[in-house]
């Protein structure tokens, strides 16, 4: 049987967590005319299908996305990840990202609505982003305004390369770029700067938990060929239901047990449309 180093877990698991943090607040409002001169030129039958994909609410709570059953297979195998190379560490950040866009660009097709691909930046000392400086601790983030992923390899990361925990990782990140895309980070966005305190908080925690979900699934489609042996899976889910909220000064992620719960729910269905954290009861989403 396969073990899971505790402390390549641990770092990986951490650095996932912040940088869910640097994806979302700092990037959704100044990507909006950015989103609005990509949709001026797409072409006539892209524009009739966004005009039908639901806006405001609806985009989060009715996405035409959940209804696209599971998400589509890449076949992804991006190889073994070797300790010690930033040569392979990039390969490997670059196959994974195209596995995703594999996979997304089919599952918006079946939905109908347009898509575009998010850039991939890998760097090995932190940047200033067009989304502001870089965040405490991130080894990535996602950032809006140019729908870009920024990943930084760490000394750490050559040190103990975990496949599983970086892929969960960018598959994450990625999720925030299909709320992006898809309508549902500015709704989120929006909904935040007319609500209460407790209300941001509640709007934070359904974004995070549904790009974790999103993670979880892409990880459910690439189990045989990544692979994603099961003890490494358990062990990441253990380790979100044990720390995952320990990184946060506030439940705006949600708490430990609920992020492993969107995680196996997730990756035990596959399907897109498992993944709504917007109509459920916000018990749920605690």
């Amino acid at each position: 049987m396969n073990t899971l180093p505790k402390r390549t877990l641990t770092s990986l698991a951490a650095a996932g967590l912040v940088l869910a943090l640097s994806s979302v607040g700092t990037a959704t409002a100044a990507a909006k005319p950015a989103a609005a001169a990509q949709g001026a030129a797409q072409g006539v039958t892209q524009q009739v299908q966004q005009a039908a994909a639901p806006r405001g609410k609806a985009a989060a709570t009715s996405s035409p996305l959940y209804k696209t059953g599971q998400l589509a297979n890449s076949n992804c195998s991006p190889g073994d990840l070797p300790r010690g190379s930033t040569a392979a560490y990039k390969r490997f950040l670059a196959y994974v990202t195209n596995c995703l866009n594999r996979s997304w660009a089919t599952q918006f097709r079946k939905a109908g609505m347009s898509f575009s691909k998010p850039r991939l930046r890998i760097i090995t000392s932190k940047v200033r982003t067009p989304c502001g400086p870089w965040g405490k601790g991130a080894t990535g983030i996602y950032c809006g305004v140019n729908r870009t992923m920024y990943m930084l390899i760490t000394k750490q990361d050559l040190r103990n390369p975990y496949p599983v925990g970086i892929s969960r990782l960018m598959a994450h990140e990625y999720g925030h770029h299909v709320q992006q895309v898809s309508g549902i980070l500015d709704y989120s966005w929006q909904a935040r700067n007319r609500a209460s305190q407790s209300a941001r908080l509640l709007l934070s925690r359904r974004t995070e938990l549904q790009a974790e979900c999103f993670s979880a699934i892409f990880m459910n489609t690439v189990a045989e060929t990544l692979p994603v042996p099961s003890d490494h899976w358990n062990a990441t889910v253990d380790w979100f239901r044990k720390e995952g909220h320990k990184a946060w000064g506030v439940n705006d992620h949600g708490k430990g047990p609920t992020q492993a719960a969107w995680m196996t729910r997730g990756f035990n269905s596959g399907q897109v449309g498992t993944c709504n954290t917007w109509s459920v009861h916000p018990r749920y989403v605690t």
